[in-house]
């Protein structure tokens, strides 16, 4: 633009004119990118922050928005170009010094990503978040002393964060202090007792000291705090078995696959047990079933073999023997039992040929005793019917499939909040299948041609959403203060995501008329979108996996949850002056399904539809819900009826989960 600036001031004009408006159009862009990303639309937020990106090369927070939503969709390298491209236009952002640290740190480059947070800490040495990431940092490292100390001044600054406790107490435990990791997986507890987390690591902890009593009362306690939460079943069915109660054991491992039924770990461990009690033919479809989940683990065929053999069947046992020793050509124990199992079949050449390469095995493994990196698979004194724990080292484990099994991905999601919104009237109609009376007269009182009742989008474009804000805004200047204007302006608010300003107005109509249902609905949902909003933009806390242990991958990379207190308060509130009105109870649902609470979530869904037989979106919601409990044929029965009724999304849930139970 430099080249322009000796020309006539006529032109000057309007290129202060033109300034303008692509200034507005920047905030568009980024108003866009951020709604995306609210949405977790993060293709779209990269393709709206794409264009912000052409006309506008020096804008920084594009970069590092993009980067966010790049870091989302797993681009791990294009997320980290971004976050740079963002700090070499601003040297002094903070914010995109500590993602791109994260993101190295999820990389494995954890010498740049230290350097990163080095230089994060060095502008804002007040922020505790990049304390915490850098310990967990540190903590993946190895650096278990200084990650201790980046917890320590952590804590100093949030003392409310039960994770950094927990984290911490895995940093004293590598170092052996066991006394430090218990106290701190106390106070993890004692900070949220809600969570099931520090219940979890501390009874395993007790597990390991065979201190079984208080390891049990522990599980007990994070199966209360999360009704789904697999590693407490796991491990309580490890305690079960270690004392002697091999029924309660299977009975959790029971749960453990009804929650997740491709657990190969699992399978592998009831089979075990399944053995140990003469329970031959399950525990022989155990094995069948971590053979198809992890087929190059040598154990489940080593395994399997000892089964088939109990039951007779030796062919079947020695192709067992024999595919255990293609996969590790050491095994002496696999040789000596295949030699057996060949005599038994008057295989006499064979069972000699066993014999005599299980010798040169076992005496090979004599002369290598002190090598640590000979295989256990060697050694002929080592039984393999132990229970294996989380930490083992078995391939193809897949609790952590929780957090992406089939059908609980991004695909599958909730129906939003029903709220007051402004759309064009011509899309509009199509949502007014249930309108009681009540509900009309408050849109006729409200009297905008704009306002109806939808869990969708406005259709209404961003800049008429702004001119429609300021107008509501002028009106409520030129006249007495009336809760209908402000309930219009309150809505346009939240529309152009003026999250706080728009509670306030709310707020200030509820002071006139607290009586009013429809009032505390919206603010209710306003809340809760402003606290979706700052979770997906404001992740303050990273949560990054702090040890190759599967289990603790699990519970780290599930979703957070937030407190949604204010917003079911409201909803409350709405229910008390209006019982029959059957979108607060869906809104209360859905804010407990949120919240983790599925069971209170399906009576809730369930209410509405009792007011609203045809209520579509409570039914789909209400599949959704059911579906994470795993009642997968329910769950699916009402989707359908969703579908029937208009729900077009129904349709793509249906073909995933069709055949699910066959």
């Amino acid at each position: 633009m430099r080249l322009f600036r000796r020309l006539i001031p006529v032109v000057a004009l309007l290129l202060i004119t033109w300034q303008a408006s692509a200034q507005y159009n920047r905030e568009y862009f980024f108003w866009v990118g951020r709604r995306c990303m609210m949405n977790n639309d993060y293709q779209e937020a990269i393709r709206t922050l794409n264009t912000l990106l052409r006309f506008d090369e020096e804008a920084f927070e594009g970069y590092f928005l993009r980067g966010i939503a790049k870091y989302n969709l797993d681009d791990l390298l294009g997320a980290e170009a971004d976050f740079s491209t963002a700090i070499r236009l601003n040297p002094v952002y903070t914010q995109a010094y500590t993602y791109r640290a994260i993101t190295r740190s999820r990389l494995g480059n954890y010498d740049d990503a230290l350097q990163d947070f080095r230089e994060a800490i060095d502008l804002r040495p007040d922020l505790p978040g990049p304390y915490y990431s850098r310990g967990v940092t540190r903590l993946l490292n190895q650096q278990f002393k200084e990650a201790i100390a980046d917890f320590d001044m952590f804590v100093r600054q949030e003392n409310k964060v039960a994770d950094a406790y927990i984290c911490r107490g895995l940093s004293y435990l590598h170092l052996k202090d066991t006394v430090k990791a218990f106290a701190d997986f106390d106070q993890g507890i004692r900070t949220n007792r809600e969570s099931p987390n520090g219940y979890n690591r501390r009874g395993a902890l007790y597990m390991e000291q065979q201190r079984f009593k208080e390891a049990e009362a522990d599980f007990d306690m994070a199966i209360r705090c999360d009704s789904n939460y697999l590693i407490s079943y796991f491990n309580r069915a490890l305690v079960y078995s270690d004392t002697n109660r091999p029924l309660d054991a299977l009975a959790d491992f029971d749960k453990v696959i009804a929650l997740d039924s491709t657990n190969s770990l699992t399978y592998f461990n009831r089979a075990m047990l399944r053995s140990r009690i003469g329970d031959y033919n399950r525990a022989l479809e155990d094995y069948d079933k971590v053979a198809l989940y992890s087929p190059n683990n040598v154990l489940v065929y080593y395994n399997r073999a000892s089964v088939h053999a109990q039951l007779g069947d030796i062919e079947r046992a020695i192709e067992d023997y024999s595919s255990a020793i293609d996969l590790y050509p050491d095994f002496a124990n696999a040789y000596i039992y295949r030699g057996r199992l060949r005599a038994l079949l008057r295989d006499r050449e064979g069972a000699r040929d066993d014999q005599q390469t299980a010798q040169k095995k076992i005496a090979a493994y004599k002369e290598r005793l002190s090598d640590s990196t000979y295989s256990i698979y060697a050694d002929t004194t080592r039984r393999f019917d132990k229970l294996l724990s989380f930490d083992s080292k078995f391939a193809g484990s897949t609790f952590e499939r929780i957090t992406g099994q089939r059908g609980s991905g991004d695909e599958l999601r909730l129906l939003p909040l029903f709220k007051f919104t402004l759309m064009h009237p011509d899309t509009a109609v199509a949502m007014k299948r249930y309108n009681p009376k009540r509900l009309e007269d408050f849109i006729k009182r409200i009297d905008n041609r704009y306002l109806t009742l939808s869990w969708r989008d406005s259709s209404l474009p961003a800049d008429t959403l702004v001119v429609l804000d300021k107008s509501y805004a002028a009106k409520l200047n030129a006249s007495e203060l009336e809760w209908e204007a402000l309930f219009e302006r309150a809505v346009s608010q939240a529309l152009i995501k003026q999250y706080t300003n728009s509670v306030n107005t709310y707020t200030a109509a509820i002071e006139l008329n607290p009586s009013n249902p429809f009032l505390y609905l919206n603010r209710s949902t306003t809340r809760a979108e402003m606290i979706d909003f700052i979770s997906s933009i404001d992740n303050s806390y990273q949560r990054i996996t702090i040890d190759s242990d599967p289990a603790n991958r699990l519970h780290n990379n599930s979703k957070r949850t937030y407190n949604y207190d204010e917003a079911t308060a409201d909803l409350n509130k709405v229910i008390k002056l209006y019982p029959d009105f059957a979108y607060a109870y869906y809104n209360r649902a859905n804010l407990k399904a949120l919240s983790g609470d599925l069971p209170a979530a399906f009576d809730d869904y369930t209410k509405a539809i009792e007011l609203n037989p045809h209520f579509a979106e409570a039914y789909y919601n209400r599949g959704v819900a059911q579906l994470f409990m795993k009642d997968t044929r329910k769950g699916c029965l009402d989707i359908s009826k969703a579908g029937e009724l208009g729900i077009t999304e129904a349709y793509e849930v249906l073909k995933r989960y069709a055949n699910l139970e066959e």
